[in-house]
């Protein structure tokens, strides 16, 4: 099979690391890719939102299956281009990608159909916004309704906070064209939990937990980010919180979207709070998380490429999807600045001192130049471990990260711990 995966991220070389295990693959192309897929994969200068020259470049090469990584080409219909063109794609159609491509669809969706989440409402005048932004009290939770690279979601800890999240979504168009309306929804407190899902449209299957690291700085301070770390399995994930998942949200899900007619195939991401009244969902992704991918697949025991030949397929249910029972942690360097502005072209040093012992470098923003790898992002690197438990894997992640440096390289200290 030749394999081409979209995107460019962290997420992106973690699945062409766990797709490039599989016999059943003989060539990966990546478009655009980085620095480090361009070790395992043929890296294409096309860009991941180029659905036509993506499509072009598929047919020329007879590519058997493509794997999008990124929200930005599935929300726009990547893959019903692909279809259209009979080139099989794992990854949803736009008409699914809604779930996460407008929070307020989202919301709305549960709404109508009694599925657990905050309570919230939706608005697309400033002045009203600011008028009724403390209907839930404080602190209150403000959404862009559109994609924002995972920064679009403010905490306001009062209403001078509230305010300024609004003023800059809905007036000074931080986000675009994305804060045409906004969320004020309900803060919801309690402990956070990631699922994703393998989903073939009749059939879903969870896979293993993680927990997500959001904000900038240790002990959940500063702006939120793409995400700063991650581990997994997470302790939250007990067999009563599992029963309840599958029962309150996992299978409602998929009932409602069959409901509506709404075909969802590929991974679907359910962003959780566990509260004191039951699981309620915080957001959906209609893709492979990112870090969470970086703790997820290296836990897969089995071929990824025979599991989305079987989402594509339409034959999930009898497919067997084996799990290692060992722990992952995976830890983000980022570069100084990050979430805001930051300088790219800084050379990276130490990447060949990292422990080879169950230590996985899996590149995010890098480029390669003349044998050498450089900064090209925001997050950099994810520094992924396994363990036999979560503080073998938190120990072997931190001491391999202390050994890779570039000029105002920043990460989180806290991560799993």
């Amino acid at each position: 099979m030749k394999v081409l995966i979209v995107g460019s991220g962290g997420r992106e070389h973690t699945l062409a690391w766990k797709i490039a295990q599989s016999p059943l693959v003989e060539k990966i192309y990546a478009a655009p890719g980085n620095g480090g897929i361009a070790e395992i994969a043929e890296c294409v200068d096309i860009k991941d939102t180029d659905i036509k020259a993506l499509a072009g470049f598929a047919k020329k090469e007879s590519i058997d299956l493509t794997v999008v990584g990124p929200e930005a080409p599935l929300v726009a219909g990547i893959a019903d281009e692909f279809e259209k063109q009979g080139s099989r794609v794992f990854g949803p159609k736009a008409g699914a990608a809604r779930l996460e491509g407008s929070k307020v669809f989202a919301k709305e969706f549960m709404r109508r159909h009694g599925i657990p989440t905050g309570d919230f409402r939706v608005f697309t005048d400033y002045d009203r916004a600011v008028e009724q932004v403390d209907v839930f009290g404080f602190p209150v939770v403000i959404k862009a309704d559109g994609l924002a690279a995972g920064k679009g979601v403010i905490i306001a800890e009062d209403r001078a906070e509230a305010e300024a999240a609004l003023r800059e979504i809905m007036m000074d168009k931080k986000f675009g064209s994305a804060g045409d309306r906004v969320l004020v929804e309900e803060f919801l407190e309690g402990t956070e939990m990631t699922m994703l899902c393998f989903v073939d449209g009749k059939t879903i299957v969870p896979m293993e937990s993680a927990r997500d690291y959001k904000r900038i700085f240790d002990g959940d301070r500063g702006p939120n980010t793409g995400g700063m770390g991650t581990f997994s399995p997470n302790d939250v994930y007990t067999p009563d919180i599992e029963r309840r998942f599958k029962n309150d949200i996992m299978l409602p899900v998929l009932e409602a979207l069959n409901r509506e007619g709404i075909e969802y195939k590929g991974v679907l991401y359910f962003g959780l709070m566990v509260t004191r009244n039951g699981i309620k969902i915080l957001e959906f992704n209609c893709r492979f998380g990112d870090p969470e991918t970086q703790v997820i697949l290296p836990r897969l025991d089995c071929d990824l490429v025979e599991v989305m030949n079987s989402v594509v397929d339409g034959r999930l249910s009898s497919q067997q999807i084996r799990w290692s029972d060992k722990s992952c942690v995976c830890v983000v360097l980022a570069s100084g600045g990050y979430p805001g502005s930051y300088k790219k072209g800084v050379p990276i040093e130490g990447l060949d001192t990292v422990d080879r012992d169950g230590v996985l470098v899996f590149h995010a923003g890098t480029v390669l130049k003349d044998g050498r790898h450089y900064t090209n992002g925001g997050r950099v690197l994810g520094i992924a471990a396994l363990g036999s438990d979560r503080e073998e894997a938190r120990e072997k992640a931190y001491r391999s990260a202390a050994r890779v440096y570039f000029e105002g390289v920043q990460y989180r200290k806290d991560i799993a711990k």
